[in-house]
């Protein structure tokens, strides 16, 4: 049996003063970062962001669409979708 696949849409805003998973957004879910939208410092930013949120290594997760965009798509590996709907929800309460 395989492990898990899942993707999450993202609305990011970059250069945050107070970084964290915020709520939905729309079918997305809205995540703070305190890094600037240059040379991919965001996207490092959110990945690191969703690993702590979501309790996986920052390995298993990868941004597969929206490098360039704040409207982001991103591949988890060994999590269904339903274990990180759940996770960001409470990450989202600590906000």
């Amino acid at each position: 049996m395989s492990a898990p696949r899942s993707s999450l849409r993202l609305r990011v805003v970059p250069g945050a003063a107070r970084p964290g998973v915020v709520g939905r957004h729309g079918d997305a879910w809205k995540v703070r970062v305190a890094a600037p939208a240059e040379a991919g410092k965001a996207n490092a930013a959110v990945v690191t962001l969703l690993a702590g949120a979501l309790d996986v290594p920052r390995s298993r997760i990868s941004v597969t669409s929206g490098r360039s965009s704040r409207d982001k798509v991103v591949a988890l590996e060994g999590l269904s979708s339903d274990a990180a709907e759940a996770r960001l929800a409470a990450a989202a309460e600590q906000t």
